[in-house]
């Protein structure tokens, strides 16, 4: 398994110069502010794409997912090269890739170049949000001051999330949607220069091994899974090649379950899924996460296709969602610290799936101020399941381990939102029926996922949960300082 939020030990380096720790700060944060501005700001921007490129909805489907199942893929190989190569170095090859693959997509000619441009965005993207904690959580050696530093982080990059669709309308009605692509390159190569320039390197003492097997493995499900979800309604369900591509996930996954539990540094240790907080945590990640993710995807095409909103309206109208989602984070941080996970989650999935629920009788003249307070409340549920959800994974895990269930986790919250784009477009392209007709369905899915981290949110926090955590915790204590002494 590869660590990914945690740094470890650090290997001793030449003497240097002291490290500006705000800097630092300062630099991953802008980093980092670029992927969470990307998130969001190519929502706005899928209309003019759609007619500019002439793309179906699959097509805009895949442009969406090929950056999100490419991050769910690398999270975890790109933490295990920056703990064995060397952080600063990673961090930098993801910035130029990222900056590169957004070069290209700004030029691409076609939606197929343009799909597999924003995959190798993601392959730059992969390298940035962990190993930018890792270099974070290596320069602040003192607990409370690395705890602000990573308030601060995390702060970022809501903030960037919920500025993306207003700077995408202000770029697609001002320029045209390629500019939403332009923009990442100058802060990237900004980025780049102030990286080398302050950014210490550090690297691993003993990295873990490559896992090959696991990694291929993993790539395979995953994309099987959403190229099929994606392309089933095209194709046909019952077509060759979807049933081969659910079929082939099928061995993936039984693949994992062989040759993993075998390899002496798994990519995936599936002994931290007998945890049931863990379990319970990572499927919660996929439920809001897709619920987000097929959210966005929707209300895109419904606010500029069906209401024929400018990309500037469109990203105004969902900035209640943002608020909503950035405010009950603190409010959700605040309950964990104070009465443990079990509420923030359960309030968290209710309002879910309350703002799911709320847009099933959309119409293409429903009121404005009824859209802005179902976002809102959609908003303020996503908010508030975030905080609870790394903190309940890694419950009863020894502290070695935290990291890379962290990792899981954001790999898990990436696999959830290809899946909600994949799953609520399939819906609405999948039907004879008209956008407005066909999406009720999806918006009932996006409540589905809501009540799913509603039930999920009070299980694997309950007192049973918790007492096979700690006795799963201890087994795996057990059982590294076994390794450790052999």
């Amino acid at each position: 398994m590869s660590t990914v939020n945690t740094p470890g030990p650090t290997a001793p380096a030449r003497t240097s110069p002291p490290v500006r720790r705000g800097l630092v700060l300062a630099i991953c944060c802008l980093s980092v502010g670029v992927t969470g501005i990307d998130l969001s700001i190519v929502n706005v921007a899928l209309p003019s794409i759609g007619q500019d490129l002439h793309a179906s909805v699959s097509g805009l489907q895949w442009t969406v997912d090929a950056y999100a199942l490419v991050m769910a893929c690398l999270l975890l190989l790109s933490g295990s090269m920056a703990d064995r190569f060397g952080r600063r170095r990673i961090f930098q090859l993801g910035l130029a890739l990222f900056s590169l693959g957004s070069l290209l997509s700004a030029v691409a000619p076609g939606v197929g170049w343009l799909i597999a441009f924003r995959a190798l965005q993601a392959v730059g993207g992969s390298m940035l949000n962990p190993v930018a904690m890792s270099i974070i959580v290596g320069v602040y050696t003192d607990r409370a001051a690395r705890a602000r530093a990573i308030g601060v982080w995390g702060s970022v990059i809501g903030v960037t999330i919920a500025a993306g669709p207003v700077l995408g309308g202000l770029l697609v009605d001002g320029i045209d949607w390629r500019s939403v692509f332009w923009v990442n390159v100058p802060i990237g190569a900004a980025a780049i220069w102030l990286t080398r320039r302050f950014v210490p390197e550090s690297k691993a003492v003993r990295p873990r091994a490559f896992d090959p097997y696991g990694q291929v493995l993993i790539v395979v499900l995953f994309a099987s899974v959403v190229a099929a979800t994606i392309e089933g309604p095209r194709r046909g369900w019952a077509d060759p090649w979807i049933v081969g591509l659910f079929a082939l996930a099928v061995l993936a996954l039984a693949g994992l379950l062989v040759v993993e539990p075998r390899r002496p540094d798994p990519l995936i240790d599936l002994r931290f899924f007998r945890s049931p907080p863990f379990s319970g945590a990572n499927t919660i990640s996929v439920a809001m996460s897709a619920g987000l993710g097929g959210f966005l995807f929707l209300n895109t095409l419904y606010l500029q296709d069906i209401r024929h909103f400018s990309p500037l309206r469109a990203g105004l109208m969902i900035i209640p969602m943002a608020v909503g989602q950035a405010v009950a984070a603190q409010l959700s941080g605040r309950l964990l610290a104070s009465g443990g996970a079990r509420f923030p989650l359960a309030l968290g999935g209710a309002l879910l799936a309350v703002g799911g629920f709320l847009l099933v009788p959309l119409t293409a003249h429903t009121a404005s101020v009824y859209l802005l307070a179902a976002y809102a409340v959609f908003g303020l549920g996503a908010g508030m399941v975030g905080p609870p959800v790394t903190n309940t994974a890694v419950s009863g895990l020894p502290p070695d381990q935290v990291g890379v269930a962290g990792a899981l986790a954001a790999s898990a919250r990436q696999f959830g939102s290809a899946i909600g784009v994949a799953v609520t477009g399939s819906i609405v392209a999948g039907t004879g029926a008209g956008f407005i007709d066909a999406s009720r369905t999806a918006w009932v899915v996006l409540g589905g996922c809501g009540l799913v981290v509603l039930t999920l949110g009070a299980v694997s926090t309950s007192g049973w949960a918790r007492a096979a955590a700690a006795r799963n915790g201890r087994r795996l204590a057990g059982e590294s300082g076994t390794a450790d002494g052999e």
